[in-house]
């Protein structure tokens, strides 16, 4: 063979990396046009695009798209991952803009509000919003038409900081940060039971359910799935119920949420990972109605994307983003506060 390869790309994430490496036979040849040779539906321009960005590593270096591949090079490279070809139509959907430049765009993503149109969300998406918001975007190679660079996602009933490319070159920047874990994400969580220390970290591979493959799950021995890390430490104690901080060290589909039910404490009003009945307290009628109150308050996971911390693609400049507690989180935890205080 002439190359191994491996690509991986994560539902949550939304970047391609693939890794090759050169046959003892290989000839001396551009870097740029080794890829193009051998990625199937990349461009010129893309490759061209992620050297750019510092995407393209040749032995681990940063290399020009004019770089010699020698035999033995291990090249890697780290794409955004191409969009679907389907028509999208732009949607007057009102968004919270907290930062705007001609490189990217940071929003307050709403609860309830899916990122990227797919089967039975075609239209209301965050992308349709996008398409309006932004009017004309230029066309990046390869595209019959314009459309907002997404590098992640949030759940469509989390809420929270999203980062969103507008060009080719901001994008790349963006997708080579997010593999590098330089991006720093945290959450607040509001999540089942009282948490036995201050502060912890979960670790175990997740996958699709075996069982029911719209959720996922943690295979702790790592036979399947791919490698999670989650941070995690305590903000506030309501002994039936507790308020974390989560810090992301990877970033996989539903991460936060499955590895909160592997550790016993499922977030708050959670329907797929069985955080939406009663898991502590007593069973007495006041306690269970006041329950069942505060999932009518928050009829959702209560999970919030709080901040979001990178490197401007274009200066360089570290950039810090931070999203306040929805009203639907605070009105329960103020529940919490008054019903734990009694």
């Amino acid at each position: 063979m002439d190359e191994e390869r491996s690509s991986e790309v994560d539902e949550q994430e939304l970047y391609e990396h693939h890794r090759i490496v050169c046959d003892p036979r290989q000839s001396p040849m551009r870097l740029d046009k080794f890829l193009f040779d051998r990625l199937a539906n990349t461009s010129r321009n893309r490759i061209q695009a992620a050297a750019k960005a510092g995407n393209v590593r040749v032995n681990d270096k940063p290399e020009k798209p004019s770089c010699k591949v020698r035999p033995g090079d291990v090249i890697s490279i780290v794409l955004p991952y191409p969009q679907r070809e389907l028509e999208l139509l732009p949607e007057d959907i009102p968004l919270t803009v907290l930062h705007e430049d001609e490189d990217l765009v940071v929003i307050d993503k709403p609860a309830g509000l899916v990122v990227h149109p797919g089967h039975g969300n075609w239209t209301g998406t965050l992308v349709n919003a996008l398409l309006f918001h932004f009017g004309a975007l230029p066309l990046r190679p390869g595209q019959e038409q314009a459309r907002p660079g997404l590098v992640h996602r949030l759940d469509k009933m989390t809420s929270g900081v999203m980062v969103i490319g507008k060009t080719e070159e901001a994008l790349t920047h963006l997708a080579r940060q997010f593999f590098d874990r330089t991006i720093d994400r945290r959450y607040n969580a509001l999540v089942w039971g009282d948490m036995e220390h201050e502060q912890g970290t979960v670790e175990g591979h997740i996958g699709r359910s075996i069982r029911d493959r719209k959720v996922m799950q943690v295979f702790p021995e790592g036979e399947h799935g791919r490698h999670a890390v989650t941070h995690w430490r305590v903000l506030e104690r309501f002994t039936y119920v507790t308020l974390i901080e989560c810090k992301l060290g990877t970033g996989r589909t539903h991460q936060i949420r499955v590895h909160m039910q592997y550790t016993g404490h499922p977030l708050f009003n959670d329907p797929e990972y069985g955080g939406d009945r009663i898991l502590k307290g007593t069973t007495f009628t006041t306690y269970r109605r006041f329950v069942e109150n505060c999932f009518s308050l928050c009829p959702r996971q209560a999970l919030h994307a709080r901040t979001l911390t990178f490197d401007h693609p274009r200066t360089g400049r570290r950039m810090a983003f931070e999203s306040p507690l929805p009203v639907d989180m605070r009105t329960v935890l103020g529940r919490w506060r008054a019903y734990t205080d009694r």
